[in-house]
Order: C-alpha cells, then sequence, then structure tokens
C-alpha cells in the first residue's frame, strides 16, 4: 500500500496510517483493538503496523475487522518510557517507533500514530521528517475539553520546547490556527496568546513582543487574534485557540487531567456515600454518563506534531483501545484535507521573519534538554 493507499470496497480512496504497536502501557493488543474499532467505522483506512512480526501477527489475524486493511512491519525493538530520547535516536534504528515514522519518510503512509515515549518520538520525528521551511520549533498541539460549539480548544505548546520566544510563539499561532481550520473546521480561528492577565502592560517582554508580531500577521494567515487570555480560558468561550511556551503548556495539560479526575473521583466518592445519594446517581445516570463523556480524554486523545514534513499523532501512553482509536480517527481527518501542505503554505505566507530568531541548536527542548539533536 503507498500513502494513498488501495481503493475500498466503494471504489473510494483509502488512506495509510502507519501505527507504532508498542510503547503504550497497555501493549500492542490495545494498539490492535483500536485499530479494529477504527476498520469498523471507517473503510477508507489501511494501516502498516509497526513492531515484532511474532507478537503482532496472531493479534491481528484474531480480528476479522483487520483482514486485508493491515501490513506488519518487522520491528524488533522497543522504545520504553524511560529511554532517554538522544540514546534511541543514536541507537533505536530497529525499535517500531523508528519504524513507523520512516513510512512517512518513504511516501508509504500519510500519518505516524504511536502511544510511546513523547521525548523520543518528537526528538526522532524533527530528525527524520524534518522541519517545514521557516520552523524553528515544532510544537505539540493538544485538545482541552470546553464550552465552545466545538466542544474542545487547541493549546499549543503542550511540551515539544519548553521555551519559545516571540517569533516562536507567531508561529505557534500560525500552526495551531491552521490546525483548527483544517483539523476541526473552524473557518476563522480565535486565537488568543496565554499571559498571567489580560492588560497590555503584563507580561515578560517577549510575551509583549509576540502580542504585536501575532497581531499583524492575524489578517494575512485569516484568523482572529483575540490577545491576552489567561489560564482559566483555556475551557472557555473567548478563543479556540491557546498559545503558550512548552513549559507552561505541559503544567497546564497535567493539572487539567489532575483536575479532571479529582472532580470524577469526588462525585463517584459523593453519590457513594448512602443509599440516597445512590439512588439520586441511578436518576442523575444519563446526565451524568454525558458529562463524562465531553470529559473524557480518551474521546480527545491525541497530541499532533506540528511544523514537520509529515504528520505525527501522539496518542496517551495510558490509551485504551478507545482512546487508540481515537488518535486514528484524528489521524485520518488529517490526512484526509492534505494538512501538512496546507500548515507549510500558511507560514510560508506570513510576515518575514528575522533569520537569526528562533535557532534551534541554541534552544533547549523537552524532547532534548541538552539541544543535542544530532542522531
Amino acid at each position: 500500500m503507498g500513502a494513498q493507499g488501495d481503493q475500498d470496497m466503494t471504489g473510494a480512496r483509502r488512506f495509510v496510517i502507519s501505527v507504532d504497536a508498542m510503547g503504550g502501557d497497555e501493549g500492542p493488543a490495545a494498539v490492535v483493538a483500536g485499530m479494529a474499532q477504527s476498520a469498523v467505522k471507517n473503510p477508507r483506512i489501511g494501516f502498516i503496523l509497526h513492531g515484532p512480526h511474532d507478537t503482532l501477527a496472531p493479534l491481528v489475524a484474531r480480528r476479522r475487522e483487520l483482514a486485508d486493511r493491515v501490513t506488519i512491519r518487522h520491528a524488533p525493538e522497543v522504545v520504553s518510557m524511560t529511554d532517554k530520547p538522544a540514546q534511541v535516536v543514536r541507537h533505536g534504528r530497529d525499535t517500531s517507533m523508528w519504524s513507523a515514522l520512516e513510512s512517512v519518510r518513504g511516501g508509504e503512509a500519510t500519518v505516524c500514530v504511536s502511544c510511546g515515549n513523547t521525548g523520543a518520538l518528537m526528538l526522532m520525528s524533527v530528525i527524520r521528517l524534518r522541519k517545514l521551511p521557516g520552523i524553528y520549533r515544532p510544537a505539540i498541539a493538544v485538545m482541552w475539553p470546553s464550552q465552545n460549539p466545538q466542544q474542545h480548544n487547541i493549546m499549543l505548546d503542550g511540551g515539544a520546547d519548553i521555551r519559545a520566544d516571540e517569533v516562536d510563539l507567531l508561529q505557534y499561532a500560525l500552526m495551531g490556527a491552521s490546525y483548527a481550520r483544517n483539523g476541526h473546521g473552524i473557518q476563522r480561528p480565535r486565537v488568543g496568546l496565554l499571559n498571567v492577565g489580560t492588560e497590555e502592560h503584563k507580561g515578560r517582554a517577549e510575551i509583549k513582543e509576540a502580542h504585536d508580531l501575532i497581531a499583524a500577521n492575524a489578517r494575512i494567515a485569516d484568523f482572529e487574534f483575540v490577545g491576552f487570555v489567561e489560564g482559566r480560558d483555556l475551557p472557555g468561550t473567548v478563543c479556540d485557540v491557546i498559545v503558550t511556551d512548552g513549559f507552561t503548556g505541559n503544567v497546564a495539560l497535567k493539572t487539567g487531567e489532575g483536575t479532571a479526575k479529582l472532580i470524577t473521583d469526588l462525585l463517584r466518592e459523593a453519590f457513594a456515600h448512602s443509599p440516597l445519594s445512590r439512588l439520586a446517581a441511578l436518576l442523575a445516570y444519563t446526565s451524568l454518563r454525558r458529562m463524562k463523556k465531553r470529559v473524557d480524554p480518551r474521546r480527545a486523545n491525541g497530541g499532533v506534531f506540528l511544523g514537520l514534513n509529515g504528520t505525527v499523532v501522539k496518542s496517551h501512553g495510558a490509551a485504551d483501545a478507545t482512546g487508540v482509536s481515537s488518535a486514528i480517527k484524528l489521524a485520518f481527518e488529517l490526512a484526509q484535507t492534505g494538512f501538512t501542505e496546507k500548515l507549510a503554505a500558511r507560514v510560508a505566507a506570513a510576515a518575514p521573519l528575522d533569520p537569526d530568531a528562533g535557532d534551534g541548536d541554541e534552544h533547549e527542548t523537552a524532547a532534548d534538554p541538552h539541544g543535542d539533536l544530532a542522531p
């Protein structure tokens, strides 16, 4: 199968997704189960599955939904969650993660999906796929449950790079707006810049300079810049895209995950307190199930690496079959829209940037804290 794949039974084009079967907390069985769920829902997806052949072949064979939809690519080694990214890049050519990215690099697949080590995946993606022309730092875009009509907002950077200057933040805004438009159907995204307050005099110097740069490019890139936003706007309706550096974004993301778990646990504890409480829970079951679905992180699973010559979707390491299927759905939607090409065009259309800004060789990243990008 090529990147555009064969055709399904209706003659429609089939898109090929490259899937790293290894590295997730739930193991390859959950990954294959998620693929099977996706295959049932969408006949236009084909897969290249990467990992030890002897492990994967029986799992695929047990899923009739995957018959004639999967090519297994043998990769005997696995990137663990504790492996250091720089070491993986130097010695990881036989890993399932490397193999999955190679299928995208070689044009066999359109998008790569992996549940594995985030730092290793980002660093390996930069090395193997390379950055888009004009992009200084790739970013991870994550979805945040919100009260907007699309039921989520997009935040970036979610942890690819712990620092960002004003030019980087401008590029995050451009990439985030393009992702919102092409990946989520928001025709004119509203972009906000995360700060400690909405007043113009607040924030670090690079935040203020980023504000002016983003405002100057909003019309060219066809998005609405709403200015500074605060942490409480992450799940709100003020904007669709929130731009920040990877350190702040990752802290916010983990805080949100912890808060969501706390609320779920407290509700469960409250409704289990007495027989009357359990009766109330039973009467409110439909509403509670709807709320749980809205905040269920599995259904918004999939951080997208933006700014690369190829699309990479990072599934949560603890994703089950539902979470993996959600990440595959996102990967398919991005492949279908030709997202990478459109993103490249948006960045190229931006106002000329300082060629000395954003020098990646001097940047400290979450994936590679010492700036060591050499393979």
